[in-house]
């Protein structure tokens, strides 16, 4: 199977072009290495996932016939992340979030309701 059809079946991208798009920015390694999306991938290979600041793996322990759905993906894929690693992205995420002032972007439904309070509306 290509490693764009699998990662699309498992639900690690939402479309097959996000997938092959991911593979030409050098942001999925199959077994260490950057590789094309047309690679072939067996049980037992590994690859990795570029989500900032850390490189994501998992394992491949089967292979799906089509795309899979969400309670299934368990079954075909176990992460090898380590703790260390996960933690470096969740302690990102926080960061990131508290440094977004508040106000700042589109409204939200509250914020939308509370304007059309105060204008009577």
């Amino acid at each position: 199977m290509r490693l764009d059809k699998f990662l699309w079946c498992v639900r690690l991208f939402k479309t097959r072009s996000l997938a092959t798009d991911a593979m030409r920015r050098e942001q999925v390694q199959l077994n260490g290495r950057t590789v094309k999306p047309s690679a072939e991938v067996k049980v037992g290979d590994t690859f990795a996932l570029r989500e900032p600041p850390v490189w994501r793996s998992w394992e491949i322990v089967a292979l799906p016939s089509s795309r899979v759905g969400a309670k299934l993906v368990s079954g075909l894929i176990t992460e090898r992340t380590s703790f260390e690693d996960l933690e470096k992205r969740e302690l990102a995420r926080l960061v990131k979030q508290q440094q977004r002032p508040p106000g700042e972007g589109r409204p939200t439904k509250r914020d939308r309701r509370d304007m059309d309070r105060f204008t009577g509306e």
